[in-house]
């Protein structure tokens, strides 16, 4: 690919980094580079016509001929004009540009890193929908014959409305009657109004309205209305709150360097409960204060509706937000909205990191230890790490914060290569909560031990709320036909199907594959179908058996479906109205709810038990996480842990909140086998619906980039190729190959050889993703 940069090492220590190009002047250009949104590892030049030179520059999109097609390319830039004869731009299809010279950097090292195509980067950085491209399609004429017409398909329309204002004389007029004098008057009390509002307080406007123009005691304007996804929020002022001495310091290192204008990463390491957010508002407000703008990243859509409800009582600054709970409409107005620098603060999941922000100041990545972070599709970046590499190339301070940080984090700051910003208490002086660890060895076939019972219990009588963790949504996680033992599989992936009992159907999590609840097995014909293991579904309903009278809410992705799904549930927790809420990890991550005085967590070691070299550290992240929800206001908070693996050292650290502890025994494993932080990881997949296809290409793989390695000379470990965990998944069966090496640019080079001259059977998909957070 022309034009690569430099590797940044983003996930613990950080190398020079090739300076950001210049804003160019404006310039007639001959010849242009061009990335096209295709899988294909280069760049193109075409020629641009006298009368099209005046108007093109970085950053629009061009209309160019490619083979047969006509496709939308992203101009990236002049080249000196090659030998030989170019095809010409077709034409341009933006006025202004939608990126910058610095964010086509940005985009060209991501490219390089993730080993991805530039104009497929582009694309998923820019608002769905935004692209051109040609179709054509087949009309009879009125004589019969056919002709082919081809026809510009754009990208998303914007919403216009019409404005109507009563003129200052309308108020002397006495000739309308009716509903046009009651529009008159209501247009005369309230100043400007939209149609949309009209309507809502009047009858079929449209002849009245039209009467009143066309006698000129109204003036029409049409103009762009924004698509907004607050206008059903109310906003409560709130005032800015006093750091204690740990948060103040945090606050003052930070703002320092905010000042200073210079690329720093911090870690923020707070306890839950310890006041990060309050630490994020001060920054940002001081960043805000010398004219810079800010992005905050959350891991999960559950987090955004409480954070954005706190900086919009916070801020009176714009504020927009980006993740893919928005309608496609709405997430390209608000991305409109910042491109145009109306916005000065941008709140979003993963995708946001592409946010078209200017002046950029501060990057707060919440929850930094999140996998959700990592795109599992297309270009596989991870926002966490990109937040790192935008501060570099934008020279603003980038703040990286956790209760349970990543190993990888917490071992870049020991090295003094983060700095370190400790929040070791919580707020106001309130206490930890008070952690127990119960075995459920001999709990057979029972779901909640004596003990937790008992503390449900207790914390209803008190008035407390309960929230009950089991990261496994469904009623049963399994059928099982209890004569010939058949177990109810998906046909398109390598998993059990999980029944939905409200549904009455069972479902593949993978690929939404379902049937009916079957009542006769369809291998023997038996009729004694068991329905094994627990999910949330059954877990609700156990619940409310055992406490008829709580108030009993559910929240994970069956009961979260729909525009405000989340944030529906959470605002019931908020208002007191629910006893106990029953989730999965949406519950775990960052909520702060002060009426939630107990947490019950069902089956602790459940993640122990995944084939990666993280199970360990996931598991003490999401139970230190899902602990950190209780004792959050006046009244302490207890927590009780069920575990058969009550003994693992990743549930004694959590429930001991021994964060540091935990670090150091992980560490000594992870140095003792060669895992990250001490070693780098890429992971290639090879997938495809046949299957002796597929382990063959992923034999010839292997094969490649192990005689690549001896013929470059490279240290690195190459494992497999093996079946991935999940062996198929939506009908395509994968095997992987794991590549470990110390040396960070040695493994880009080897994938970077592979890349290029691999050369697998069509039917075979070749995934490379760099710095994988998981090997399922």
């Amino acid at each position: 690919m022309r034009g690569k940069m430099p590797m940044v090492f983003v996930c613990s220590s950080f190398t020079p980094f090739e300076k950001a190009a210049p804003e160019m002047p404006h310039i007639r250009y001959r010849t242009i580079e061009v990335a096209i949104p295709l899988p294909v590892d280069r760049t193109f030049h075409y020629s641009v016509p006298e009368t099209l030179r005046s108007s093109i520059q970085p950053g629009v999109r061009v209309l160019v001929p490619f083979g047969r097609r006509k496709l939308t390319g992203y101009v990236l830039g002049s080249v000196a004009a090659p030998s030989g004869e170019l095809k010409d731009v077709i034409e341009i299809l933006d006025s202004e540009p939608l990126f910058t010279t610095r964010e086509i950097a940005f985009y060209r090292w991501i490219a390089a890193y993730y080993l991805y195509p530039l104009g497929e980067v582009i694309k998923t950085a820019l608002p769905s929908g935004i692209n051109v491209e040609s179709r054509r399609k087949t009309v009879t004429g009125s004589d019969g014959s056919l002709t082919t017409e081809e026809h510009l398909t754009t990208g998303k329309s914007i919403r216009r409305e019409r404005f109507y204002q009563a003129v200052p004389e309308a108020a002397n007029t006495s000739a309308i009657r009716g509903t046009g004098a009651g529009i008159l008057l209501f247009l005369l009390e309230n100043g400007e109004m939209s149609r949309s509002k009209i309507n809502e307080s009047f009858l079929n406007p449209s002849a009245p309205l039209k009467r009143l123009a066309d006698l000129g005691l109204v003036t029409i304007e049409e103009r762009e209305v924004y698509r907004d996804p607050f206008r059903e929020e109310v906003v409560t002022s709130e005032r800015s709150l006093s750091l204690n001495e740990h948060q103040a310091a945090a606050f003052s290192k930070i703002a320092e360097t905010v000042s200073a204008g210079e690329f720093s990463p911090f870690l923020l390491h707070g306890v839950t409960g310890s006041g990060k957010t309050e630490v994020y508002l001060h920054a940002i407000a001081h960043a805000l204060h010398q004219g810079k703008r800010a992005l905050v990243l959350t891991p999960e859509i559950a987090l955004t509706p409480q954070l954005v409800r706190r900086f919009r009582g916070r801020f009176s600054e714009g504020i927009a937000v980006l993740h893919s709970g928005l309608s496609v409409g709405e997430r390209y107005d608000e991305w409109r909205r910042i491109r145009r620098g109306e916005v000065s603060i941008v709140i979003g999941a993963r995708s946001a990191i592409f946010a078209p922000l200017d002046k950029l100041g501060i990057i707060v990545v919440d929850e930094e230890h999140e996998a959700t972070y990592k795109q599992s599709d297309g270009v596989t970046y991870n926002a966490r790490d990109l937040a790192l590499v935008r501060g570099k190339l934008e020279k603003a301070t980038v703040v990286l914060g956790s209760a349970t940080p990543l190993i990888t984090t917490f071992h870049a700051a020991k090295e003094g290569r983060i700095q370190y910003l400790p929040l070791p208490e919580r707020v106001a002086g309130r206490p930890m909560p008070e952690t127990r660890i119960v075995d459920t060895r001999k709990l057979k076939g029972v779901t909640f031990s004596p003990e937790m019972i008992t503390a449900i219990t207790d914390n209803l009588d008190q008035g407390g709320q309960t929230l009950l963790f089991l990261n496994r949504r469904g009623f049963a996680t399994y059928l099982l036909c209890k004569d010939c033992g058949h177990v109810y599989r998906c046909p398109n992936c390598s998993v059990t199907l999980t029944h939905h009992r409200a549904k009455q159907r069972h479902f593949c999590h993978y690929c939404d594959y379902s049937l009916p609840a079957p009542s006769i097995c369809p291998e023997c014909h038996g009729t004694d179908i068991g329905l094994f293991g627990r999910g949330t579904e059954r877990l609700e309903d156990e619940v409310q058996e055992l406490f008829p009278a709580a108030r009993v809410a559910r929240m994970d992705s069956d009961t979260t479906t729909g525009r405000g799904g989340h944030a529906r549930i959470l605002k019931r927790l908020e208002d007191g109205t629910i006893d106990i809420l029953i989730g999965t990890q949406m519950i775990a991550k960052g909520h702060d709810y002060p009426g939630v005085t107990l947490v019950g967590i069902v089956s602790a070691d459940a993640t122990l038990n995944i084939p990666d070299f993280r199970s360990a550290e996931r598991t003490f992240q999401l139970v230190s996480q899902v602990m950190g929800r209780a004792g959050r206001g006046d009244s302490p908070g207890k927590v009780i842990i069920q575990g058969a693996s009550y003994d693992h050292y990743a549930l004694l650290r959590a429930a001991a909140h021994d964060y540091e502890g935990f670090f150091e025994e992980e560490i000594a494993f992870r140095e003792e086998v060669g895992y990250p932080p001490f070693s780098h990881l890429a992971m290639v997949v090879i997938s495809g619906t046949a299957e002796k296809a597929v382990e063959k290409g992923a034999h010839d793989a292997a094969r490649s980039l192990r005689e690549e390695r001896q013929l470059l000379k490279i240290r690195a470990e190459i494992l497999g190729p093996a079946p991935a965990p999940l062996a198929k998944v939506r009908g395509r069966f994968r095997w992987q190959i794991l590549l470990k090496a110390r040396n960070r640019s040695e493994l880009k080079r080897l994938l970077s050889t592979f890349q290029r001259e691999w050369n697998p059977a069509r039917v075979l998909r070749t995934i490379i993703d760099v710095d994988p957070v998981d090997t399922l």
